[in-house]
């Protein structure tokens, strides 16, 4: 069992908490978030023994781009983060709760101003906005920096239909189709342009796969905030699509301050080299939940699936 403090308050949130196991394949990451229930928890230990009983796919590429993550800090901080990165291009969180489109508007700026005129800025609202909201937040944010999408405007699929018709901008589909009974509805309603995916949520890479041969639209791999072992699963999917137009979120290993690994997945120069590290016992120990904590996520994991893999 791991925590590893985050380096700015992220969903909510200042601590990673997760579990690891180990198989014939390698390592697994059983990490959901805490509010997450059990039966959505099952989908991510699907993708753990996916990664410890059976490994993955085999890759089509060496390298895969990625953008840095940009929380919803100050104009300031957001622009440390985006020069600090070295990558071209960035993903910006907006419509924070208790925050305003003025906030949204001064980060993307400091984010463009970082990045220059010849870099990529996403912004994700995560579902944080009304139709009405998004429409006007999405022209106003695409008039001072030019954007390249907006990912999750609203929370219902109808609504993000509306607007991808009343904007110019590029609409992505995270929790409409990783939280959906039907991911395929984003589709069928042509409510999005772009999809994202995320292994764990999903239940593995072999499950992002098929998902991506059906939908029919674009993808974008992203991550669950993981640590590097789990990072390496949404690597692996990146790696084996067979098209991958748009840099990915799997940048976020610099939102950690620790890892579990001696050799994080940390992006050079905007890309990612396709690998699978391994955990470190030294960072192990170091990071390990308290005993509280541990019995916690043991519980969890008895709860959600028969124990297949050692937890660490």
């Amino acid at each position: 069992m791991f925590s590893l403090p985050l380096r700015d308050r992220f969903r909510g949130i200042t601590r990673r908490e997760g579990v690891l196991i180990v198989g014939p394949a390698g390592w697994g990451e059983f990490a959901p978030f805490l509010e997450y229930g059990d039966a959505e928890a099952r989908s991510w230990w699907a993708a753990a023994e996916e990664a410890a009983t059976l490994g993955w796919p085999a890759p089509v590429r060496e390298q895969v781009p990625v953008n840095c993550i940009v929380p919803a800090v100050t104009a300031e901080r957001a622009a440390e983060i985006v020069r600090a990165s070295g990558c071209r291009t960035a993903k910006v969180k907006v419509a924070e709760q208790g925050q305003g489109l003025a906030d949204d508007l001064a980060r993307v700026a400091a984010v463009r101003e970082a990045l220059g005129p010849e870099g990529r800025v996403r912004v994700d609202a995560n579902g944080g906005w009304s139709a009405a909201e998004a429409v006007a937040a999405v022209r106003a944010l695409d008039a001072e920096v030019g954007l390249e999408y907006v990912e999750q405007p609203c929370q219902r699929v109808e609504d993000l239909a509306r607007v991808r018709r009343e904007t110019d901008v590029l609409v992505a589909a995270d929790e409409s189709i990783r939280k959906a009974d039907d991911p395929y509805r984003v589709a069928e309603l042509e409510a999005a342009d772009i999809a994202v995916l995320k292994v764990a949520p999903l239940g593995g890479v072999r499950a992002c796969l098929t998902i991506a041969e059906q939908i029919g639209l674009p993808i974008v791999v992203s991550s669950a905030v993981d640590s590097s072992v789990g990072l390496a699963a949404g690597l692996a999917l990146a790696a084996a699509l067979p098209e991958l137009p748009y840099a990915c979120g799997l940048g976020t290993q610099a939102l950690l301050e620790n890892d579990v690994v001696a050799d994080p997945l940390a992006p050079v120069d905007g890309l990612l080299s396709v690998r699978r590290p391994v955990p470190d016992l030294e960072r192990l120990r170091a990071v390990r939940a308290d005993d509280e904590r541990t019995a916690w996520w043991l519980d969890r994991v008895a709860r959600v699936a028969p124990l297949a893999g050692r937890p660490a």
